[in-house]
């Protein structure tokens, strides 16, 4: 809207308050400029123990691995995981050039989702099997191999983890500073504080079919977590180690997250609460129940066999398959009430 300067317009309104400039140092700052190095830097060994593989070599994969048996299959899926690597680094670098605040939304977010899924089961996992480790208890042979054929050389986990949880640092810090420039107003205030609800259920719907849903993979996590081996294959039930324990007690914690953050969002409870925290909650408990349930699921049903994959049953591969659905309802109620309180605020 234009202003006049006439003086025959004196009664008109003063103009409105500019909206918040983007930040014009964005990747310019230091610590952002750190953060981007940390995340491309961190992919490097990753890439290239994948590329060394697709090329033909052995490295770190030790005589008799399951690797071995399933060439093409080895080409395609390291393949893929070479381009989801691959991505990290233009979202680092979306998220620190001012051109990566003119992007969609959906466009940015769905990939970050999809990025903290993945990353926190490692980032949350492996410290604790590492304590775990240190004071004795019992680890899979080798990586996870089965028997006298381990699936991995011991030191290719230590490297490649310790990269993926340096990108789940680094790329969620990078997040965290792009969304409070872009987005920060939205979570502002408490759940109390939000728009009303009237006249839109379906979030509240979405919640309330995902918390009934995710009763069943959290119930199988929780027994398998305290030892039972109900529904679980017979390979799985005969080589459960103390790292087996420690993830399925993480599994569970992954959906009381998604569930607990989208309930309080969603019926606005404890409404002296921040929204940051359920939202955080419901963020990360959606990312890492919806997208690694489906990355086992496919891995499940289409990888070679291994310990991850080898005849999994029936419960093991439902189990994968409601934890994803139970993860994209939450993201998707997560998603409807942004809009609203955005829709509000405007």
């Amino acid at each position: 809207m234009s202003q006049s300067l006439s003086p025959a317009t004196p009664s008109a309104a003063p103009p409105a308050e500019p909206p918040p400039a983007a930040p014009t140092a964005l990747g310019l700052s230091r610590p952002r400029r750190a953060l981007r190095v940390v995340s491309v830097v961190s992919c490097v060994p990753y890439l290239a123990l994948k590329a060394a593989w697709i090329g033909g070599s052995h490295l770190g994969i030790p005589d008799g691995s399951p690797l071995l048996e399933h060439r093409l299959t080895m080409i395609v899926a390291n393949g893929l995981t070479v381009l989801m690597d691959a991505g990290v680094i233009v979202l680092a670098l979306l998220l620190t050039r001012p051109w990566g605040l003119r992007m969609p939304a959906w466009l940015l977010v769905g990939p970050m989702w999809v990025a903290t899924g993945l990353l926190t089961p490692i980032m949350a996992g492996f410290p604790l099997q590492l304590v775990v480790r240190a004071f004795g208890g019992s680890v899979g042979g080798s990586g996870g191999g089965s028997g006298d054929e381990p699936f991995l050389d011991g030191w290719v986990f230590g490297v490649v983890y310790t990269g993926f949880i340096l990108q789940g640092v680094a790329l969620g810090s990078l997040f965290a500073l792009y969304a409070r420039d872009r987005w920060g107003h939205l979570w502002r205030g408490r759940v109390g504080d939000g728009p009303p609800s009237v006249g839109d259920r379906w979030p509240r719907t979405a919640v309330a079919v995902a918390a009934l849903l995710a009763l069943f993979p959290a119930g199988l996590h929780a027994l398998w977590a305290a030892g039972s081996t109900a529904g679980l294959d017979a390979g799985r039930a005969r080589e459960r180690t103390a790292d087996f324990h420690v993830l399925e007690s993480l599994d569970v914690g992954y959906l009381v997250a998604a569930v607990g953050g989208a309930f309080v969002l969603a019926f606005r409870l404890l409404p002296a609460l921040p929204v940051k925290v359920p939202l955080a909650l419901a963020w990360a408990g959606s990312g890492a129940a919806g997208c690694w349930g489906a990355w086992l699921l496919a891995a499940s049903l289409t990888g070679p066999a291994d310990d991850l994959t080898a005849g999994p049953s029936g419960p093991m591969v439902l189990t994968y398959a409601v934890q994803m659905i139970t993860g994209l309802l939450v993201a998707a109620a997560g998603a409807r009430h942004l809009t609203r309180r955005a829709r509000s605020a405007a």
